[in-house]
C-alpha cells in the first residue's frame, strides 16, 4: 500500500504548482496528477457540477490504485471535499485560500484575495472568512479570465497583464500588505505579481501547507513510502499536453487522457 501513488487532482494545469511542493516535500512518493483542463475552469459551474467532476476525478484516480487524494483546486476543495469524504474511506486533502494567515499577520487591516468565482461564493470560504477577517477590511476579486490564459498557454502575454493590473488596481488603493492567492494557477503568476504590486506587499499561497499536510496524513495512516528511490510521476491531462510540459519546465512530460 505504501508504494501506491498519491493522486492529485485540478480543473486543469494550475494544481501542479501544488505538485512541485509536494513532490519536493516527499520526493519518494509515486504520484499520479489529473488535469480536466477540457472542464477548466470549474468556478463558473454550479455546485452540483463541481461535485459530479471531483467524483470523475476522483473514480479516476482510485482506478489507479491512489492510496490518498490531494484535491488541488480550491473551487473544487470548497464545493465538493465534504461529498468526497463522506463517499470514499481513501483520505482527501483539501485546498482554500489561506485567508487566516493573512488576516493575522497584517499590520494594514487590508489583505486582498485574488480567486475564482466558484471559490469566493462558497460557504466554506464564507465562514472561514468570517472567523478570521471580521475585523479587517478583505478587498476581493475574481480573476476571470486568469485561468482561460494560462490553461492556454499565455501566462505571459500583454491580455495577462492587462487584467492583473484591473483586478489589482483597487487592492493597492486599499493599502493591502497581503495578497491571498486563491486558485492553484495563480502561483504561476508570482513573478508578474512581484513587479506589479508594492513591495511590502506578500503574497501568499497554500503549495506548502498543503505539502506539509499531505505528509501529515500519510504518517497518520502509515502510508508513508520511504523505499522507492526513482519514484514514478505520471501526468494525464484532456488538453494540450505541451501546456503542462512548459509549466513543468518539461522535466517531466505530460499524457493527453481522455476522461
Amino acid at each position: 500500500m505504501n508504494k501506491q501513488p498519491i493522486g492529485i487532482f485540478d480543473s486543469g494545469v494550475g494544481g501542479t504548482s501544488i505538485w512541485q511542493e509536494i513532490h519536493k516535500l516527499l520526493p519518494n512518493e509515486n504520484t499520479i496528477y489529473l488535469a480536466d483542463s477540457a472542464n477548466a475552469p470549474y468556478g463558473p459551474k454550479g455546485k452540483d457540477a463541481i461535485v459530479q467532476l471531483s467524483i470523475k476525478n476522483t473514480e479516476l484516480l482510485l482506478s489507479k490504485g491512489c492510496k490518498l487524494i490531494v484535491v488541488a483546486c480550491n473551487t473544487a476543495t470548497t464545493n465538493a471535499i465534504k461529498v468526497l469524504r463522506d463517499s470514499y474511506k481513501t483520505p482527501f486533502i483539501g485546498i482554500e485560500p489561506a485567508i487566516k494567515p493573512a488576516a493575522l499577520q497584517t499590520k494594514t487591516n487590508a489583505v486582498g484575495i485574488l480567486a475564482t468565482k466558484g471559490t469566493l461564493s462558497s460557504e466554506l470560504f464564507s465562514k472561514t472568512s468570517g472567523l478570521f477577517a471580521s475585523n479587517i477590511t478583505v478587498v476581493e476579486r475574481v480573476g476571470e479570465g486568469i485561468v482561460e490564459l494560462i490553461e492556454k498557454g499565455a501566462l505571459h502575454s500583454k491580455e495577462m497583464r492587462h487584467l492583473l493590473n484591473i483586478y489589482l488596481q483597487p487592492m493597492i488603493e486599499a493599502n493591502i500588505d497581503h495578497l491571498v492567492l486563491g486558485c492553484t494557477h495563480y502561483p504561476y503568476l508570482i513573478p508578474l505579481l512581484k513587479e506589479m504590486l508594492p513591495e511590502h506587499v506578500k503574497i501568499i499561497d497554500s503549495g506548502a501547507a498543503v505539502a506539509k499536510q499531505t505528509k501529515a496524513i500519510l504518517k497518520q495512516h502509515g502510508l508513508l513510502n520511504i523505499v522507492t528511490l526513482m519514484p514514478e510521476n505520471l501526468f494525464y491531462t484532456n488538453g494540450d499536453p505541451a501546456i503542462m510540459t512548459s509549466l513543468l519546465n518539461a522535466t517531466h512530460t505530460a499524457e493527453y487522457l481522455d476522461f
